[in-house]
């Protein structure tokens, strides 16, 4: 069995996959539970002594001036979570609320939030048993944490709400019952330690970025397979003239794009054919390249924000303090997924601009539209004008959320970061741009097979794996078909990452 234990500080992005998708079981670490006790017994101690501490003695946001009795520290957090539970919209998807819940586990399991040691396990065993809250999507302004969809979360945890268990949506007490699991009757902290934090957003992002590392792989493979049927000049991708401008994205996105095309008898040299390629080929390494380098910059963002304590207020036991500061505030991670989005948003623009090219006979030199049959069939004419509404309307989803800010509770908390929107949105162009990428491998394919000059040439190396693959999915269009069904086809060998796993065994990796 695959087990991940969580301490709080070793989680990795490829463990939150894992976890997510592939339900890798989840364990708590044995040295944190040491680190939980102790700030759990703190907590109580501050109940007893009657401090002043938000939260804990205190209500929330705006209500923070309104002292709390211990008799009433319990009806506090149960209230918290039930009037915070105003999300709207469709439910997330089964891996981003895995996601979620793995990540708020990780964050308490560092011990400075005051959880209660079996409220955590509790949780733990959820994710472990696959009892999946229904979270609604919207409804976070990412600061004070993602508190309403959190509290969606919590409202199972304590039997309320509704749930998913055994793909079947019921009541949390029904779900929990199933799964043998008792909810949990919180105590004082405990609804805030559970609700005040990144979680939601960072998950939806982590996921995201998981799946765009895998995308910028398949758009090099979709560019160097519009390389071969267009006769592109691999001249550009030397790498002297990389190395005078060693922006290590565009370095090796220009090594990558010479390792695919490696062997062709497609390609051509300066001069040869033609002086120069259009931007969109000529560019690759600079426009791919400046988009990997962002998405490792949103990588590198993301694995700290998994290890991070996130609550309000923090506990520190070691200094004897119980502090309200900022840490749930998500702007480190809204600038982070408004700027992924914009890096993915950007793959498919020219994506797109490399589908015209292979569709325009003025460009290719190729039939119009990959139809050999032109008038009577339309081949590839409205593939384009699909890949450049999805292109159009990333454009508009690109625009920041993190620009944004709207005051809530009174003024009191009156700069939010919207992070959760930049992920939800980076999310989206990222679906878009997938399948731009998938319209330009089976577009390239078809424009191979049309480039009767160079038949019979080989591919590349890389291309050769690439265009087999497609072609042992789908055949070559000779007669006008139903196309969603086609780029269904194109879109489950990028999904399934066959389609890149296939390329990189041919090559020994990207």
């Amino acid at each position: 069995m695959n087990i991940i234990k969580i301490d709080g500080a070793s989680l990795t992005l490829e463990n939150v996959v894992n976890v997510a998708r592939h339900n890798y079981r989840v364990e708590l670490a044995d040295h944190a539970l040491e680190n939980i006790k102790k700030s759990r017994d703190y907590v109580d101690k501050l109940v007893m002594d009657e401090r002043v501490v938000y939260g804990i003695t205190t209500g929330f946001g705006k209500f923070s001036d309104v002292n709390i009795s211990k008799d009433e520290s319990k009806d506090l957090q149960r209230n918290l979570i039930i009037s915070h539970a105003c999300g709207i919209g469709r439910h997330f998807d089964a891996d981003i609320v895995r996601a979620i819940m793995l990540l708020r586990a990780n964050a308490l399991s560092r011990g400075f939030s005051g959880i209660a040691p079996n409220t955590l396990l509790t949780l733990i065993e959820m994710l472990n048993k696959n009892v999946i809250p229904a979270i609604p999507e919207k409804g976070s302004l990412g600061a004070s944490g993602d508190l309403a969809p959190l509290s969606h979360m919590v409202l199972t945890l304590i039997g309320e709400g509704e749930a998913y268990y055994e793909n079947e949506l019921m009541d949390s007490a029904k779900a929990m019952e199933k799964a043998g699991i008792k909810p949990v009757t919180l105590i004082s902290k405990e609804g805030l330690a559970l609700i005040n934090g990144t979680q939601v957003m960072t998950a939806v992002g982590a996921l995201t970025t998981w799946d765009a590392i895998n995308l910028l792989k398949l758009s090099d493979i979709s560019a160097s397979l519009t390389i071969e049927a267009l006769n592109g000049i691999t001249d550009a991708f030397h790498p002297a003239l990389h190395a005078v401008r060693p922006h290590q994205g565009q370095i090796n996105t220009a090594k990558g794009l010479l390792t695919l095309l490696e062997g062709s008898e497609r390609t051509t040299s300066q001069g040869e054919i033609k002086v120069q390629d259009a931007y969109s080929l000529r560019c690759i390494p600079q426009v791919h390249g400046a988009s990997k380098d962002a998405v490792n910059y949103v990588k590198e963002k993301i694995e700290i924000e998994i290890n991070s304590v996130t609550d309000n207020p923090i506990i520190v036991t070691d200094l004897d303090m119980a502090i309200s500061c900022g840490n749930f505030h998500g702007q480190p991670m809204a600038l982070s997924f408004d700027f992924l989005g914009i890096a993915l948003a950007e793959i498919a623009n020219i994506s797109e601009r490399r589908i015209e090219r292979l569709v325009n006979p003025a460009l290719s030199g190729l039939p119009a539209f990959l139809t050999e049959k032109g008038g009577l069939h339309s081949g590839f004419m409205i593939a384009q004008y699909s890949a450049a509404a999805l292109v159009s309307e990333n454009k508009v989803l690109a625009h920041p959320a993190s620009v944004d800010s709207i005051p809530s509770s009174a003024n009191q908390e009156d700069h939010v970061s919207m992070g959760t929107i930049a992920a939800r949105k980076a999310k989206e162009i990222y679906f878009n741009a997938s399948r731009v990428i998938a319209i330009e491998l089976i577009a390239a394919a078809q424009a191979i097979d049309m480039n009767k000059a160079y038949s019979g040439k080989k591919l590349g190396k890389g291309t050769t794996a690439a265009y087999e693959a497609i072609r042992a999915a789908l055949p070559c269009i000779e007669d006008d078909t139903i196309m969603y069904k086609i780029f269904k086809e194109a879109t489950d060998i990028i999904d399934n990452c066959s389609l890149v796993n296939t390329v990189e065994e041919a090559v020994g990796g990207m």
